[in-house]
């Protein structure tokens, strides 16, 4: 150790001396017990030191705001993982973190045993925000049991180089968890703090006053000196990278750097009253314990752990063993139940191989990485590719594992999450087991599936995490409106609970946040964006907030008189239309106010068809489709669509001269159907194109792309169109041609494969040949390359024989 050991002040000789006489010496009235987050053998030794020292105080590097939750997490009803969820927001920034405790995590063992012996705990760490900065903000969440610095640094990298490991975890468990079950508690606590203290020394005074581990300690320190006037035996277990600062001797220049630059703390009561923070407790998951999803907090594959942790606490003095025979066992019954060809010998030669290179490796055990590798051997057959890795796929599941905490019942639970808990079991939601989950409902036939679609669309409009519709009808995009199923997939995690208690601030039950977040979100819809508030309206009813709809009623006819946009209108009137259709299905009574809604709605989108005659060419999609609604409503049998308006604004656009050629054949197909113009009328006009000028003719393919958007007839039992269209491709030349194919197909597009086929058949009629010759395919390239220059010889041969 001394030849990787960095070559900084104190003394590396001097850790022994003070290790035995300020550490850990069992006379003294303070203990200290450094710590890896989330180590079972920690924790092992952690119980041996408590039944020696029989301290009388236990303090924990935990925030100061959790105190009050301690009797919840030290709870028998608690089961882990489990969760502090600790959050602030200040005038300049806002975060969110965890504190996560596992069954085998020491902060969690030791806040059991106090409770065990009666004696007082205590959390002794900043809160957060007094050392959070601007980076760590800026991340979604984060966890503060962060080990960055310790397994990064320079000693840890040259130190896992010199005995072959891989990575800090490996080097960890290999010294630690499966070599400190020899030793002695004494010998185990020396080895943690030696380590801890050279990693702390790669770093200067300054890199720790940025990270705000000196204002952590210096805090800790002064919990650590009130508690030792108080009790005579103080038991203190924090991260060991805090320990050796925790005896306070850096030397005063690094003292007063650090003072010279404080981190936010101290902080004056104006301040303090000027940040909200909230902490409270929740259940967690194994998958986000995992250190390897994105937490740098504590040991990796957290259920592999757990099982360890079983083992000590039944005495057994071949913990690893006994847990690769049951992940083995788990492993291959997972892969034959995926059809994976797996054999019992393949499950013996691994476990022999994790044996083998255990002793390789010289270690008492194989530990996960041994596993991992006697896997890969094993249950991999030939090269390991996206084919083949199947097994080390289950395997990390199984390490990692899918169990979910539950918290005691407490007087600080919040209102949102236990309503949200309340109405998962009423619909028996499956919330107490991580992973993917499935619920089909039927929408129309079974009343308590349209109540749960509601569920689904609240939550989710509060936290889009938790599930999401794979397939049924889009009402807001207005997708797959025939079909009469949803199927939803949700997952269920801590994080589902973190941000509904994020939305706590909006109400105390989903129905409450979710209309009091729907009203927030209304104040920024601009008064004359029909379109955005009828949407709202939609989103409303789909989430069972009729009230908030009808509420609605009265904005979105404000909206509708100021909203001056065509397809704006439009898009309000289909929503309103379709709500209207749907509207028992939606939880509506029979009253005016919708229909008279609806009414003004197409009123006001019929006023502004004038305008149609200037609009961009990229909005005549999405006006053709407002023009047919129109239309469709003008045909409907309702009075309140029975007004000569629509029809006259329509004249009045095909007498417009300006009026783009697409947005003709639309309104004049309208028109034909309605039965005010007639169908002859369509092919004069598409007449007028194709024998006008240049500019006229390329027009035709735009102009019959509008007329077959709505009459597809007009040309398939027409031939004089036929006969035009046919006209206009013998008169342009090849560059014409090919310039107009593209639209000329998009026209075709409308219509239906046996219209096609219809429409082959009459063009084979009009050229008198066979409908089979029809669909011959077409002479490829070369072909016609080489014909033309055998023509080319032919013609020169005649010639020269005067034969033509």
């Amino acid at each position: 150790m001394d030849r990787v050991a960095p070559q900084v002040e104190p003394d590396v000789t001097q850790l022994q001396p003070l290790f035995e006489s300020q550490v850990y010496n069992l006379n003294n009235g303070t203990v200290y017990f450094p710590i890896r987050h989330h180590s079972p053998v920690c924790s092992y030794h952690l119980l041996q030191l408590i039944e020696a020292y029989q301290p009388d105080s236990i303090l924990i590097e935990g925030p100061e705001s959790g105190n009050p939750y301690l009797s919840v997490l030290a709870d028998e009803a608690t089961i882990p993982p489990v969760s502090l969820y600790y959050t602030y927001e200040s005038e300049d920034d806002r975060a969110a973190c965890h504190y996560p405790m596992l069954r085998y995590s020491p902060e969690y063992v030791a806040l059991q045993e106090a409770r065990r012996l009666g004696i007082p705990a205590q959390f002794i760490d900043l809160d957060y925000y007094h050392f959070s900065n601007k980076e760590q903000a800026e991340q979604h969440e984060i966890s503060v049991q962060d080990e960055t610095l310790l397994a990064s640094s320079d000693f840890i990298n040259r130190l896992c180089q010199k005995m072959n490991c891989r990575s800090f975890d490996e080097l960890w468990e290999k010294v630690f968890e499966i070599g400190g079950l020899e030793k002695s508690t004494q010998e185990f606590v020396q080895d943690v703090f030696t380590y801890c203290t050279l990693s702390r020394m790669c770093y200067t005074a300054e890199r720790l006053h940025r990270s705000g581990d000196l204002a952590r300690e210096e805090h800790m320190r002064s919990c650590i000196r009130e508690a030792s006037l108080k009790y005579d035996r103080v038991l203190v277990i924090t991260g060991g990278f805090h320990t050796y600062g925790l005896l306070g001797l850096e030397t005063d220049s690094a003292s007063q750097k650090s003072s010279d630059k404080p981190v936010k703390k101290n902080i004056s009561s104006e301040t303090r009253n000027s940040v909200h923070q909230q902490i409270y407790p929740m259940v967690y998951t194994f998958a986000e314990a995992d250190r390897l999803n994105g937490y740098a907090s504590g040991m990796p594959y957290v259920n592999y752990y757990d099982m360890i942790w079983s083992e000590l606490l039944r005495k057994k003095s071949t913990a690893y063993n006994v847990t690769a025979v049951n992940l083995l066992s788990k492993l291959t019954h997972a892969l034959r139940k995926g059809h994976e060809h797996v054999s019992t010998s393949d499950a013996i030669e691994a476990y022999s191989m994790v044996q083998g290179l255990a002793a390789l490796r010289d270690k008492r055990e194989g530990g996960v990485y041994e596993l991992m590798d006697a896997a890969t051997s094993s249950f991999v057959k030939g090269e390991l590719t996206l084919a083949t890795e199947k097994p080390l796929q289950e395997l990390q599941l199984l390490l990692t594992g899918d169990a979910i905490g539950s918290v005691a019942p407490n007087s600080f639970n919040i209102p949102i999450v236990e309503d949200f808990k309340a109405r998962c079991a009423v619909a028996k939601l499956q919330i107490r087991a991580t992973g993917q989950h499935k619920k089909v409902l039927d929408l129309y036939a079974k009343p308590e599936h349209r109540q749960l679609s509601q569920l689904f669309q609240c939550i989710t409009y509060l936290v889009p995490e938790l599930a999401k519709r794979q397939s049924g009808p889009d009402w807001i995009a207005q997708r797959d409106m025939n079909l009469v199923r949803e199927t939803w997939i949700y997952t269920y995690s801590s994080r589902i609970e973190a941000r509904l208690i994020e939305n706590s601030l909006y109400g105390g039950t989903i129905q409450e946040a979710a209309t009091r977040k729907m009203a927030e979100h209304m104040q920024d819809i601009p008064d004359h964006h029909s379109g955005d508030l009828a949407k709202s309206m939609l989103q409303a009813l789909l989430m069972g907030l009729q009230d908030t709809a009808a509420q609605l009623y009265d904005q979105v006819r404000s909206a509708l008189r100021k909203d001056g946009n065509f397809l704006s209108l439009c898009g309000s009137l289909q929503i309103l239309d379709r709500i209207h259709q749907h509207r028992r299905l939606l939880g509506l009574s029979d009253d005016s106010h919708l229909p008279e809604l609806v009414a003004e709605a197409y009123n006001n989108a019929v006023d502004k068809l004038l305008q149609l005659a200037r609009t961009n060419p990229d909005e005549h999609q999405p006006v053709i489709q407002g023009l047919k609604l129109l239309a469709m409503l003008a045909e409907s049998s309702e009075e309140r669509y029975r007004d000569e308006t629509f029809r006259a604004h329509l004249n009045e656009l095909l007498a417009d001269h300006n009026l783009p050629a697409q947005l003709e054949g639309v309104c004049l197909a309208i028109s034909s159907g309605l039965g005010d113009r007639s169908r002859e009328e369509i092919v004069d006009r598409a007449r007028g194109y194709i024998r006008g000028t240049p500019d006229q003719m390329r027009q035709t393919a735009l102009y019959l792309q509008g007329v077959f958007s709505v009459a597809r007839d007009a040309f398939l039992y027409e031939d004089r169109l036929l006969s035009e269209l046919s006209y206009m491709i013998e008169q342009l030349d090849h560059d014409d041609f090919m310039l107009m194919i593209p639209e000329l197909r998009l026209a075709f597009t409308y219509f239906t494969p046996m219209e096609t086929t219809l429409i082959a058949d009459r063009v084979a009629k009009l050229y008198q040949v066979q409908s089979e010759e029809m669909a011959m395919p077409g002479v490829d390239e070369h072909t016609l390359i080489q014909v033309k220059s055998w023509d080319e010889a032919i013609r020169k041969e005649f010639e020269t024989w005067k034969l033509i």
